[in-house]
């Protein structure tokens, strides 16, 4: 069985609870599907990774290309209200940290499932569970796989793109939609979509401790009280495939 965790988004407590609930599942390899970065505890939970009892793939997603371009002294393309926290993220990691993520391929293969961060084809492309099939069919057929699992936009869907089965793992660390930690579980037979309940004050206090800039807002609009799915789709629609 594999686990797809992603976009935990330096969410250490909802990281901590999902791998709990992993660990109890048996799962025989993890995949992590980018944006593991930026976030309130970015070392802690790239060590937390690195010390995962499982084997692990890892990818690449539009926060570590943020990340690391700003590390390198690059534009990072971050809109000017969020680059402090990519710029104090930046700050935080190591060498050995910056090397091991940029040596994270863009997208993975396990048997005949591909997992990408947003598209097959690119970490920053949005589409949802509504947006429409014909647009999306020329990008997930030339993929060559069966079933691609996607994360990116923070909501799970499980939804068929032409011949393709198109899933949305969630994230673990900052959802759109009810509070909690999402993730999925693939075995040879079945795609299920997991919810990880943990608890939230707490992990509420232990972000709003940390020197992260936006840590308060993340604990209260990440956390606690994320934004509603039907609010996040109907921003999304303006970006669709962008």
């Amino acid at each position: 069985m594999v686990a797809a965790l992603y976009d935990i988004h330096g969410n250490l407590p909802a990281l901590e609870a999902v791998l709990a609930d992993v660990s109890a599942a048996g799962i025989d390899r993890i995949v992590v599907g980018g944006d593991v970065l930026p976030g309130p505890m970015p070392c802690e939970a790239l060590d937390r990774l690195r010390a995962l009892d499982v084997p692990a793939t890892f990818i690449t997603g539009n926060g570590e290309v943020a990340v690391l371009a700003e590390r390198a002294g690059r534009d990072s393309g971050v809109p000017a209200p969020h680059r402090s926290s990519i710029q104090w993220v930046a700050s935080q990691i190591s060498d050995d940290d910056v090397r091991w993520i940029a040596a994270w391929p863009k997208t993975a293969r396990i048997g005949d499932r591909l997992f990408c961060h947003a598209t097959p084809r690119s970490e920053h492309e949005i589409f949802v569970r509504t947006t429409d099939e014909a647009r999306l069919i020329p990008i997930f057929e030339a993929a060559g796989a069966p079933v691609v699992v996607c994360g990116h936009t923070h909501m799970q869907f499980d939804r068929t793109v032409g011949r393709v089965r198109v899933v949305n793992a969630g994230s673990v660390g900052m959802p759109f939609g009810e509070p909690g930690a999402y993730w999925l579980l693939l075995d040879r037979q079945r795609v299920e979509l997991k919810r990880t309940t943990y608890d939230l004050p707490s992990a509420a206090d232990r972000i709003r401790a940390t020197a992260y800039p936006a840590a308060s807002t993340f604990a209260e609009r990440n956390v606690l009280n994320p934004p509603s799915e039907a609010a996040i789709l109907e921003t999304y629609a303006r970006a669709e495939l962008t």
